[in-house]
């Protein structure tokens, strides 16, 4: 199928950026050696599938060459385009799936030139996936993360958790605390503090425990989780699969589980807007008077551990769904928790 008749059937993705940046985009590649990956990209702009598929790949190599932060960012945008032509591919023959998938990997490992392409790639292809699956759907009951009105149970938590973790100081919890309140009482004292009434009216809190709404917004589109116990052990990998896929593991595992699967640290709201949507940022965040840092999301089953570790920058927490145990040391006695020595995990804990 050309191009031009792709147009007039409404099955093109359209790419503006890509069009008018692609010869120097082009040109920068080869300066850096990629004159394979100019040719193949060429062939593929005037329709050759096999050689989209093949640009993408030697795109690929190039962005686990060595370290993520020395690739060159010429390379994670010839990812972004290769990945651009070949969903272009996938959507002229209805193939919406696979088009969203591809898609996804462009904005999960490309660079930020052609990213407003493939967001509008998305929610064309998106639109469409919809439009199709909406024939024959048929609405059926309910399933829930959570039941709602099941009481909370003490005795089962304190058997999960480590001895004595409900016996130290617990943290303060305060309703309706004002922004100047915070900013006086927690954030110049570092004192932490938890904030009882502030996400009522995010629609989040029962969107999110609708498996089906999750589904349905955002089922095929592909997200980066881990795999293991926690980072800090030798088994711990990441894999991209769909969201679809990442639900119905939570929905199998628990806390017994070997091999937990969890979503941790990813610009989720970033990648699927639908999500961003049922957040809203708090107040709180603008105490600091700097701008936010990132705007992350965790999803895991019960049981999930994250290591005894330090961020960077201060963290407001919203659990939305579910509860989560956190605790917390002064930075007072960093040097007694064990740091690792090791650039990569001197925020962590060996204990």
């Amino acid at each position: 199928m050309s191009t031009a008749t792709a147009e007039a059937d409404g099955n093109y993705l359209s790419t503006p950026t890509l069009d008018a940046e692609s010869s120097d985009l082009l040109q920068t590649i080869a300066s850096h050696g990629g004159y394979a990956y100019v040719r193949m990209s060429t062939l593929a702009a005037s329709g050759d599938f096999r050689a989209a598929e093949t640009a993408r790949d030697m795109a690929w190599e190039q962005l686990h060459s060595g370290p993520w932060h020395s690739v060159l960012p010429a390379w994670r945008d010839a990812y972004s385009m290769a990945c651009l032509h070949v969903a272009k591919f996938h959507y002229r023959n209805g193939e919406f799936k696979e088009a969203l998938r591809v898609l996804d990997l462009g904005l999960i490992m490309g660079g930020v030139l052609l990213k407003k392409d493939l967001e509008s790639a998305v929610e064309t292809v998106t639109a469409k996936s919809r439009e199709k699956e909406s024939e024959g759907f048929e609405k059926g009951p309910k399933c829930k993360f959570v039941e709602e009105g099941v009481a909370f149970d003490k005795e089962e938590v304190v058997r999960v958790l480590p001895e004595r973790s409900l016996s130290s100081k617990i943290v303060v919890k305060k309703s309706g605390l004002s922004l100047e309140g915070f900013l006086r009482e927690h954030f110049l004292s570092g004192s932490p503090v938890i904030i009882s009434d502030c996400m009522a009216h995010w629609p989040a809190r029962t969107k999110w425990n609708d498996m089906d709404y999750l589904k349905r917004v955002a089922g095929d589109r592909t997200v980066p989780v881990e795999v293991g116990k926690n980072y800090l052990c030798q088994e711990w990998k990441q894999e991209l699969i769909t969201f679809s896929e990442f639900l119905e593991k939570i929905q199998s595992n628990d806390c017994s589980s070997a091999v937990p699967t969890y979503l941790a640290q990813h610009q989720l709201f970033d990648q699927i807007d639908e999500l961003r949507k049922d957040v809203c940022i708090p107040d709180y965040c603008c105490a600091g008077g700097g701008d936010l840092r990132s705007l992350n999301a965790w999803f895991g089953p019960s049981g999930t551990v994250t290591p005894l570790h330090h961020d960077p920058h201060h963290n407001i927490l919203a659990q939305v769904v579910g509860k989560k145990y956190v605790r917390l040391y002064a930075s007072s006695v960093s040097e007694e928790l064990y740091p690792y020595n090791e650039t990569m995990l001197c925020n962590s804990s060996q204990d």
